[in-house]
């Protein structure tokens, strides 16, 4: 009779090694912040990871409202849907196999775009096209996070948005007779951004733009190298 194999030649053993999901996410999180600080407060008030607040700001523009930009709010609406594609094209590839390939192949492709958005915003930082070029980079790194988180299906942590998860938190609190499941998740999500976009507005406000977006760039790539196939 054969042997067992040895317990790291399991393919869970390899798929359990590193961070857990959860952190993960919410490290994530706290980049979305970071990244719709620099995009609403250093490129025309346009967001590029909350896309729900963009299509309102695009209403906003539309309308003539000072201060916003259809131009530069459809830019980033369809890199983020271009990056969307993207990451259901890696989900059709990768979703049959490792969890932990999957989330680590988008995650360091996600680094690797904003640390080019970041690149560009040192390098140029007032020239022609620069606004639209970071607004591009960061907006596709979103899309094709976003994608991936919704695909692999981890309960209340979208990472860009909190408009369910804070209805969920009341909804299903002890205070509403619910069970209060999930509370603490939810609740972590929304600390998370709130941190970083408190983060990112500073360093935006006190700073420039390269500096957030590089700090965005090298967590993303840390924590894509860390992560786990695990909840």
């Amino acid at each position: 009779m054969a042997a067992d194999p040895p317990r790291d030649a399991r393919p869970d053993a390899a798929e359990a090694r590193g961070l857990r999901m959860v952190p993960v996410l919410l490290g994530l999180t706290v980049v979305s912040g970071i990244i719709d600080a620099v995009s609403y407060l250093g490129l025309h008030h346009v967001f590029t990871a909350n896309m729900t607040g963009n299509v309102v700001v695009l209403g906003f523009a539309a309308a003539g409202a000072p201060g916003f930009s259809v131009s530069h709010t459809a830019t980033s609406l369809a890199c983020f849907q271009l990056g969307a594609l993207a990451g259901g094209r890696v989900a059709v590839r990768y979703g049959g196999r490792s969890r932990r390939s999957w989330a680590r192949v988008t995650f360091a492709v996600e680094a690797a775009l904003v640390g080019a958005s970041a690149a560009v915003a040192f390098a140029a930082p007032g020239a022609t096209g620069t606004a639209y070029t970071l607004i591009a980079l960061t907006a596709l790194a979103m899309g094709l996070r976003n994608a991936t988180v919704v695909k692999l299906g981890v309960p209340d942590l979208t990472t860009t948005v909190l408009t369910r998860t804070l209805a969920d938190l009341a909804a299903d609190s002890r205070a509403a007779g619910g069970t209060g499941m999930g509370s603490v998740r939810r609740a972590a999500s929304v600390v998370a951004m709130l941190a970083g976009a408190a983060l990112g507005a500073w360093l935006v406000v006190r700073r420039d733009l390269g500096t957030p977006l590089l700090i965005a760039a090298l967590a993303a790539g840390v924590l894509a190298a860390v992560t786990s196939g695990r909840e």
